[in-house]
């Protein structure tokens, strides 16, 4: 890999998110419901780790099952903790319905965050003109707002990194995207269309990411350990090898521990995202999800811990 790539960070604009960012997570009590003193807490604890930044309202915050109300009060309790810890943080305005999603843009904008994150419209895929008007219309109702695009694998609508070059170069308030990444030559391709554009690759691929020209993560991995995704992250920017072994043990730890519970229960992403921050135990949360969706059982939360703890003993110490 060529040495000009491990300086890309400081080529950036200064507005572009960078480095490993905590995802803020629901505390979810017995009867199903918000334990808003628990996420409270949740987010307070999240800002003292040392990650870049944090951000609400992505898979791993539930968005996807938040009534209006309960959305306003997250972003709100996100955005004064945030700023009492003087710490970045990102809210991300996603939902199925464009007119909402448009609608939460115009009240976030005056908590100011750094970026707002958002997915494109789903229940109809939407077509080449209608992604332009949709993204048009967020920097039309908030000119100012840094956007992030959220695409992940399982959207209706999966854009190229040429559709993505495109939207930018028309809309300049497009900073960045959250993109599952791929092989070399999907990096190589990266790095020719989206030069000094912010992408976010998964947690567990950040290494071989940052070391392609990826600029951070909105990451699974501090869902686990916030403290141990940034040690990672600095041995990531100074030690490319032991980055690597750290790697491979995050993706064997997940292939082995983590992922079987998918088929085992039948649950999703953020079902797996909290099940690894509630073996952490880094915050007062618990696996389970917001109704209807399953999540990973109680009783198996202490083997998933100890396996953690076996994986990752310097992230403990």
């Amino acid at each position: 890999m060529r040495a000009e790539l491990y300086d890309h960070l400081t080529h950036l604009p200064a507005r572009a998110p960078r480095g490993v960012w905590g995802a803020v997570m629901l505390a979810i009590d017995d009867r199903g419901a918000i334990d808003w003193e628990a996420t409270e807490e949740t987010i307070a604890r999240l800002c003292a780790t040392g990650v870049d930044g944090i951000y609400c309202n992505g898979t791993a915050c539930e968005f996807h099952c938040q009534t209006e109300p309960e959305f306003d009060r997250l972003c709100e309790l996100v955005a004064a903790i945030a700023g009492r810890a003087r710490l970045p943080f990102q809210i991300g305005i996603s939902q199925s319905n464009p007119r909402v999603a448009r609608e939460r843009l115009m009240r976030m904008s005056a908590l100011h965050p750094a970026a707002v994150q958002f997915t494109l419209p789903d229940w109809w895929p939407p077509s080449d003109s209608e992604v332009m008007r949709f993204v048009g219309g967020l920097c039309e109702t908030a000119p100012d707002m840094p956007l992030v695009l959220y695409n992940p694998p399982h959207a209706k609508r999966r854009l190229t990194l040429e559709d993505i070059a495109r939207l930018r170069a028309a809309m300049p308030s497009l900073v960045g995207a959250k993109l599952p990444g791929g092989d070399a030559s999907w990096y190589a391709d990266m790095r020719r269309e989206l030069p000094g554009f912010s992408v976010f690759v998964p947690g567990h691929t950040l290494a071989t990411g940052y070391a392609q020209g990826a600029h951070g993560s909105y990451s699974n991995v501090a869902c686990l350990n916030p403290k141990g995704a940034m040690t990672w992250w600095h041995m990531i920017r100074t030690d490319a090898a032991a980055a690597a072994e750290v790697e491979a043990r995050i993706q064997a730890f997940l292939a082995t521990q983590v992922l079987p519970f998918r088929a085992r229960y039948d649950v999703g992403d953020a079902a797996l995202d909290k099940a690894m921050a509630a073996a952490g135990g880094w915050a007062p949360l618990g696996p389970r999800l917001l109704w209807p969706y399953s999540s990973v059982p109680e009783e198996e939360i202490a083997t998933l811990a100890e396996a953690a703890r076996t994986a990752f003993p310097e992230w403990w110490q």
